[in-house]
């Protein structure tokens, strides 16, 4: 299955999320402040607690631990093996990789897609600068040709096919929101967008050690991000954010069902009533999501899937109480 269709619907939706930046930017912060803060309280500066750098206490050594932070004084001493636990670095660099082709300009549920990869943006926005960390973007649309763009205090850059824009990393709250705008005020352009061109703009030029969050609905083939990606990790945590509507896993018995490729603009009537239809359909999604899925394995990135119809709040209040239990247990991933 190459891509999903969207599936036109009749029912209303609200308004795009660019019209009302404001209240719904307002909103998101109150609920990242509220469910999520409490979670990353003590050594952690970010959705993924690293190891940072600065020397901690001892700790009796656990499988799955790294070797390298064997303590050996104490493992001398006491004779049991020991690690030496580290603090994550309070200075902690975050950058953004938003995918914001028109495959994401599409929803069934409770949300537009698009929606979900703002609101995810803003809940990692909002837990980086609340430290006093830096955050920054690069937000790709369109087709494959790339125009960088300067400035993005409050007001979006020009936007065309194939733009890829870079915000620069900043820290303070006023710098976040003038970054979320722009995010949410970007026009999502026809045509389909390079997800490896985009993640690729991380890795040029090399920056500090620090958290890479890529959030897309990774259609696009995965030879063609799979290697960008992999070579992001060498030098930054990563953490790959999924954004799934329910309709690209399964169709719904409707009987004949106009749909339509966001990125290309193709129009096609499916008879959803026959099951054989639908039954291969399923299979070609799960097989396409679980290339997915081994494809972000491959490049050692956590993955975290947002959906549509569920509260994408509560995915990543789980996410984040399960990667922090994960580094107690001695395991990263």
């Amino acid at each position: 299955m190459a891509r999903a269709a969207a599936v036109t619907s009749p029912t209303p939706r609200p308004a795009p999320l660019a019209d009302r930046s404001e209240a719904v930017l307002s909103r998101l912060q109150l609920l990242v402040t509220r469910k999520l803060d409490g979670l990353l309280q003590g050594d952690y500066a970010g959705l993924l607690p690293g190891p940072g750098s600065e020397a901690g206490e001892s700790r009796e050594y656990r499988p799955g631990d790294d070797v390298r932070r064997m303590d050996w004084p104490v493992t001398a001493r006491t004779t049991t093996p020991h690690v030496r636990r580290t603090v994550a670095d309070r200075e902690l660099e975050t950058w953004l990789a938003l995918d914001l082709s028109a495959s994401l300009d599409f929803g069934t549920g409770q949300w537009l897609k698009r929606e979900v990869v703002v609101a995810a943006a803003a809940a990692i926005t909002h837990l980086t600068v609340r430290g006093g960390n830096r955050i920054g973007a690069v937000i790709g649309t369109g087709g494959g040709a790339s125009a960088p763009a300067r400035g993005w205090r409050g007001t979006p850059p020009p936007a065309g096919p194939g733009v890829l824009t870079r915000l620069p990393a900043r820290s303070g709250r006023k710098e976040a929101q003038g970054l979320l705008r722009t995010v949410a005020g970007t026009t999502i352009q026809p045509g389909r967008g390079d997800l490896g061109a985009l993640i690729e703009m991380l890795n040029r030029p090399p920056r500090r050690r620090g958290v890479a969050v890529v959030v897309s609905d990774f259609l696009s083939p995965a030879e063609q991000w799979a290697r960008p990606l992999r070579k992001l990790r060498v030098r930054h945590d990563v953490l790959a954010i999924e954004v799934i509507d329910p309709r690209e896993l399964e169709l719904p018995d409707v009987g004949v069902l106009p749909v339509v490729d966001p990125e290309t603009g193709e129009l096609h009537e499916v008879q959803t009533a026959d099951p054989r239809l639908r039954q291969r359909y399923a299979d070609a999604a799960a097989a396409q999501r679980a290339t997915i899925a081994a494809a972000l394995r491959g490049a050692g990135a956590a993955h975290l899937r947002l959906r549509t119809d569920r509260d994408w709040l509560l995915d990543m209040v789980r996410f984040v109480a399960a990667q922090r239990h994960a580094r107690t247990r001695g395991t990263t991933r």
